[in-house]
């Protein structure tokens, strides 16, 4: 059935209800009204107010109390409106949720999942569009997901569910209605940890995730129009684990590597992954690694976010870049 990520998302969450009877969803909005993207429309009136539940405005309280019911049996899926306001609940998240397992000496862990929209491209007020995945990748103990199309969303989700440890699970405003794909109407699951090569290619290793997947095709197919360039695009989907093997094995087939993500650039994935390839690539490397990210700044106003977005003339550029001699 064809499927927007909205689509697929609210019909992976109903799947994971009917599943379990230990799984509920909690967050503000997300009740009656379905959410402020509607990613949990009409689950409440198919499950009960029980199951899924509007909370009053406290991002520390749903955290805090997601963690609650996590370690004392339940499933709970929790949504935060949007992944800026996730600073508000770093204590619960990164102090409580991710520390569990390690605090309680492998006794306890902390089946979460932490729901969140990110991302520009849509004109957002401040807070709307930040891109926290660098910060929650230094958080040993937290698994982050991002994925880049429907399908992937979908089984993803279903195995960020099944997780015995918390995980971030990071939606691209932009791609929630962006397009729609063909999606498996029961229950399937995508193993976490595990990167998609969704082009093949000889020239160089075009690395991404989220809505920079998109993004990454589009330079790749004009590299190949202009240039002649063949680019495999990598689409990493969770940024941790990170799927080293699938990283090394391309940089060391084409020997180049552009990384494309919005996040700030400093600390960020793109400097992980370029380490990696530092330390396990570098005998095959033909120039050095490149990356095409947001800057070291908040996230601008809507009037100014095309300048700081990522974008294929500029993923175009840099794979240029990288095949000079």
């Amino acid at each position: 059935m064809q499927m927007t990520m909205i689509e697929a998302l609210n019909q992976g969450l109903a799947l994971e209800l009917e599943r379990d009877a230990r799984t509920v969803i909690l967050g503000q909005d997300i009740g009656a009204n379905g959410g402020v993207f509607r990613v949990t429309e009409h689950l409440q009136r198919k499950f009960g107010k029980q199951r899924v539940f509007d909370t009053p405005l406290s991002e520390s309280a749903i955290i805090g109390s997601s963690v609650g019911m996590a370690v004392y049996g339940l499933r709970p899926i929790a949504e935060i409106q949007f992944a800026g306001f996730l600073y508000t609940c770093m204590n619960q998240l990164v102090s409580q949720a991710a520390r569990m397992r390690f605090r309680s000496g492998g006794a306890l862990g902390c089946p979460l999942v932490v729901r969140a929209p990110y991302g520009g491209g849509v004109r957002t007020p401040e807070l709307h569009s930040d891109s926290l995945e660098g910060i929650f990748l230094q958080t040993p103990g937290l698994k982050v997901v991002i994925p880049s199309n429907p399908y992937d969303a979908k089984g993803l989700l279903a195995s960020a569910v099944a997780d015995p440890e918390p995980v971030v699970f990071l939606e691209n405003i932009k791609l929630y209605r962006s397009f729609r794909q063909e999606v498996p109407e029961e229950h399937y699951t995508l193993p976490l940890g595990k990167a998609n090569i969704v082009q093949e290619g000889s020239d160089v290793s075009l690395i991404a995730y989220g809505a920079m997947v998109p993004v990454a095709l589009e330079a790749a197919k004009k590299a190949q129009q202009a240039a002649g360039i063949s680019a495999e695009v990598i689409d990493l989907r969770t940024i941790w684990p990170l799927d080293e093997e699938a990283i090394v094995n391309s940089v060391t087939k084409t020997g180049r590597a552009v990384i494309v993500h919005e996040a700030p650039r400093a600390g960020g994935i793109g400097a992980e992954v370029t380490a990696i390839i530092n330390e396990k690539c570098l005998y095959s490397l033909l120039s050095p690694v490149a990356r095409v990210t947001g800057y070291d700044t908040p996230f601008p106003v809507p009037g100014q976010e095309d300048y700081y977005m990522p974008n294929a003339a500029k993923v175009l550029d840099a794979l240029k870049r990288v095949m000079l001699p």
